[in-house]
């Protein structure tokens, strides 16, 4: 249980730390900048998890991610798995609408390309003005009310704008078959006593997971190894693999 609790310090410390980031995982500063054909911090960040995510999978969400922190924290209150369904269509229409407006931005645009990591920030810092905190906070309301209204990390499912990002890097990795982590199971060792599932952060049906298959490969699958550090027979492990190997 160490490297649990040590996933969810880092958690936290990436949540309080939110108002100096929360620009570099902004979907509307990456536009702003692409009108002006600046390729900003957002630009590099995104860019940077779908290229992790060919090996990585969704480690993000569970190690660094300030939305998931703040979401493990509503847990306190809402601790039931959120409903999936056509609810997780959402986030992908989003990614879409939000995709199609970077390229509009960017055909539109004019000027020289050229890289601005600080780009409408402060020496680098996100929220130091009045009115940024007006965003900052209406950002922490967008993804705290569906957690604390529909259960673990409902703003992951229904409405992240980041997931679409590691879920597709995820997809090229394994057309690829380039090695990457994954929750294994011997599934005749499973004793069906539903620890995996209760300490799930994503709500996630482990347990019939691992009846049905010995290799997780479900894109909501954060590769948090709560699962494997949870389970007492020690029927979950990682291990490194490419589709090949499955």
């Amino acid at each position: 249980m160490k490297r649990q609790h040590i996933r969810k310090l880092i958690l936290f410390v990436s949540f309080l730390l939110f108002p100096v980031t929360m620009w570099y995982f902004s979907p509307a500063i990456i536009i702003m900048g692409m009108a002006q054909h600046i390729l900003n911090g957002s630009f590099f960040v995104f860019l940077l998890m779908l290229l992790l995510s060919t090996f990585m999978g969704r480690s993000f969400c569970s190690y660094l991610c300030p939305a998931g922190g703040l979401q493990d924290i509503s847990t306190n209150i809402n601790d039931k798995p959120a409903k999936q369904g056509k609810r997780r269509v959402i986030k992908y229409v989003i990614w879409v609408i939000w995709i199609a407006a970077i390229i509009i931005s960017f055909a539109l645009g004019n000027g020289a390309v050229r890289a601005d990591v600080f780009f409408m920030t402060d020496h680098g810092v996100s929220v130091v003005e009045l009115h940024n905190y007006v965003v900052y906070y209406a950002v922490i309301l967008l993804l705290f009310l569906p957690s604390l209204l529909h259960g673990k990390r409902a703003a992951c499912h229904y409405i992240c704008w980041m997931a679409p990002f590691m879920i597709l890097g995820e997809k090229i990795g394994q057309k690829l078959h380039i090695p990457q982590i994954h929750v294994t199971a011997e599934n005749v060792k499973c004793i069906s006593c539903k620890k995996c599932e209760s300490v799930c952060p994503m709500g996630l049906n482990v347990m019939q997971m691992v009846k049905e298959n010995n290799h997780c490969q479900c894109t909501d699958c954060i590769q948090c190894g709560a699962c494997v550090d949870s389970c007492p027979n020690n029927v979950l492990s990682y291990s490194w693999k490419t589709e090949k190997d499955n």
